[in-house]
């Protein structure tokens, strides 16, 4: 049996870079890996990187192919660059699929090859699968794929239907109606964007439909099928007709591989490996961390991860969960759509002494500038605490700009700095004077 100080399951942010920090201070670390494409994890090889480099390389008018490749190449690029920087570290890359034996004993297969392995430590880190729902038809029927298929096309569909109006599924819809298809959205949901400000999701959906994507609330999918290469939908009210269909209907912590039942550790009702505050299973030394265990399925939220647990292994435990308060999000659609804390209807629902305020991007001279007027800024705070309660940024650089709200809410800067903060001219960020001018 090899003896480890650290074992890491899984290529993902927090686990790699826990496992190189770790590995630096003289500590034995193992990573296991099953897929060599997965090197670095799942943001830099089949999500947030490649999604956002085809989107980049489809505005500029590329064609299908050269947009295929120009993914491939950043992939590629920074896959390599993963294994490279992890094993420059000092730590032992290992190839292999890893399930449990016992609490703290790890058996790798590779082909024929078996070896077991034990740590002081033990990390699991495998991310998260696409949720295929119990649809007849759905996992048998030709050209349907998850978001990871769908990156991997060879020509592109003329007609693609996406299951789920989410972030992911509304996001593929945009970037294949840029480049050309004809995209339509097929949503369970009674509403557009649920979780977003009402009045912003509906301009978001209004945009959209401009673009030419049509979106369906309310379509409830029966039968999955095809007629030749075609794909039909079938649903409750009708039947659609596609050349592609992605089903973009949520993700799931990846378990079942690891074997937990020959384990003590928990599960959530919800499929997702429990933790503590500290990122640490119910068995001592062994840690769950990034989308495995249930959180928000961020890379940076992961990143996170790792600070908690390093923070418990090396230092005094005193960086927890509970210290995570303010997570924005961002949606990559045409503009781009940017979230934080809370949205005006839960500031009342909560009671809470509100005020709220929202600018559209026609009304900011940058919007006219970049000949782009469509979006808008809102942002909700406490009246009496002067605190930030939530923001909403729908414009060009939202996903930069929600970073300046961010770290105010985090060190309770009042909403009224803004409004004599000094901007650099023109931007959209310098519209955050007006906007929280309450």
């Amino acid at each position: 049996m090899l003896i480890y100080d650290l074992i890491v399951i899984g290529f993902g942010k927090a686990g790699k870079t826990l496992a190189a920090k770790m590995a630096t201070q003289g500590k034995k670390v193992a990573l296991i890996e099953r897929n060599k494409s997965m090197y670095g994890g799942t943001c830099i090889n089949i999500a947030c990187i490649p999604t956002k480099t085809l989107l980049v390389a489809a505005e500029k008018g590329l064609p299908f192919e050269e947009v295929i490749d120009e993914k491939n190449a950043v992939t590629n690029r920074l896959n390599k660059k993963n294994y490279t920087t992890i094993s420059d570290a000092g730590v032992d890359i290992i190839d292999a699929e890893a399930h449990f034996l016992s609490n703290k004993v790890v058996e790798i297969v590779a082909g024929d090859e078996r070896q077991e392995l034990t740590a002081e430590n033990i990390v699991i880190n495998t991310g998260a699968i696409s949720n295929a729902l119990p649809i007849p038809g759905l996992t048998t029927t030709k050209n349907i794929y998850d978001s990871t298929g769908i990156q991997n096309l060879d020509r592109l569909p003329k007609r693609l239907g996406i299951l789920g109006g989410g972030n992911i599924g509304l996001e593929f819809a945009g970037l294949f109606n840029t480049l050309g298809s004809k995209v339509t959205v097929l949503d369970a949901a009674d509403t557009f964007l649920p979780r977003v400000e009402p009045s912003i999701a509906t301009i978001a959906k209004t945009y959209m439909e401009e673009d030419g994507i049509e979106i369906f609330q309310n379509i409830f999918t029966q039968e999955v099928k095809n007629d030749g290469d075609e794909v039909i939908v079938v649903t409750k009210n009708r039947t659609f007709h596609f050349d592609a269909l992605l089903y973009a209907t949520g993700r799931k912590p990846n378990i079942e591989p690891l074997k937990l039942e020959n384990t003590d550790i928990q599960v959530t009702d919800r499929g997702a490996i429990q933790v503590d505050k500290h990122c640490q299973t119910n068995v001592p030394g062994v840690f769950a961390v990034g989308d495995v265990n249930g959180g928000l399925q961020f890379t940076y939220v992961s990143l996170d991860d790792f600070r908690i647990v390093y923070n418990y292994l090396t230092g005094d435990g005193s960086y927890t969960l509970d210290d995570r308060k303010n997570v924005p999000t961002s949606m990559f659609i045409t503009p781009s759509l940017a979230q934080i804390g809370l949205t005006e209807a839960q500031a009342k629902e909560q009671g809470l002494p509100y005020a709220s305020k929202e600018i559209p991007v026609s009304a900011m001279p940058r919007g006219h500038v970049n000949a782009d007027l469509r979006g808008a800024f809102k942002a909700v705070v406490n009246i009496e605490t002067k605190e930030i309660l939530g923001a909403t940024i729908f414009s060009q650089g939202a996903q930069e700009i929600i970073n300046i709200i961010t770290v105010a809410m985090d060190n309770k800067i009042p909403y009224t700095y803004f409004t004599k903060q000094i901007f650099t001219h023109p931007t959209l960020a310098e519209n955050l004077n007006d906007l929280f001018m309450i």
